[in-house]
């Protein structure tokens, strides 16, 4: 289980957490906003924003940590933490803890990224995000987002890569993108929480970028590509791993709780 309190930066895992109709605890509640553009910094556009995932943020207390790789550690609202991230960004932005109306990010075909490369300058679309969320979030779609285990061992790439929220261990012998068929039911997990499964995971590229200390991992979207296009409702046909969930009925969930389909 896993939360990513600022949007495109790695995450912190956790065992234990809250979830409600924003999803889990403190997941993707910042973001950082570029100023000339208005656009929400996410290392989908792998160009502009690839460094993102360079930088962890964590929660610690009612605040969120974001930790630079070149050292420094400073709370997202701190003062000089937007100046010291244009820096070393190399673009003027602003750190933001809620998400604008119609809030938007820009997302190239990742097959686009593969073949030119993540500095090329491709087409990219413009995309609102949250759309499939009640808060006002910076997720990307709907609240909360997983993947199986059965999805991972196919691939044979980290699931940090891709992620997720909720990684659930299937049994043995379930057929990897087993979550192509959950779409419409409901998920129980633990004694409180249930899920209603909505939406194919589409993949970007920033499953094959480099994710902290991991390097570059191209087959992270080509066995998607190869194995797993999926039609997306109001998106089209595209590589997919995992699905999105809204909350039904929240509550605390822990690592190792039982999740049983409905």
């Amino acid at each position: 289980m896993w939360r990513y309190p600022v949007k495109s930066m790695l995450g912190e895992q956790v065992t234990e957490a809250r979830l409600d109709e924003a999803g889990v605890s403190r997941d993707r509640r910042v973001a950082v906003i570029d100023q000339d553009t208005g656009l929400v910094a996410t290392a989908k556009h792998p160009r502009l924003w690839r460094h993102l995932l360079k930088y962890t943020a964590s929660v610690r207390g009612d605040g969120v940590v974001i930790t630079s790789p070149s050292g420094w550690a400073l709370d997202a609202t701190a003062a000089g933490v937007d100046e010291k991230l244009s820096a070393e960004l190399g673009r003027v932005v602003r750190v933001a803890t809620e998400r604008p109306d119609g809030a938007t990010v820009e997302r190239p075909d990742p097959e686009d990224v593969l073949a030119e490369g993540v500095e090329a300058a491709v087409h990219a679309e413009t995309l609102e995000i949250g759309q499939g969320s009640p808060a006002a979030t910076f997720v990307d779609y709907a609240p909360v987002h997983l993947i199986s285990s059965a999805t991972l061992d196919e691939i044979g790439v980290e699931h940090v890569r891709y992620r997720p929220n909720l990684v659930l261990q299937t049994p043995p012998g379930t057929p990897p993108f087993v979550e192509n068929s959950w779409l419409g039911r409901e998920l129980r997990i633990g004694d409180d929480v249930v899920l209603r499964l909505v939406l194919p995971t589409p993949r970007c590229s920033v499953p094959t970028l480099e994710h902290g200390d991991l390097g570059r991992s191209p087959q992270a979207v080509r066995a998607l590509l190869a194995a797993n296009r999926v039609d997306v409702p109001g998106f089209g046909t595209l590589p997919c791993a995992g699905c999105y969930a809204e909350v039904v009925r929240g509550g605390t969930i822990r690592v190792g709780d039982e999740a049983t389909l409905g």
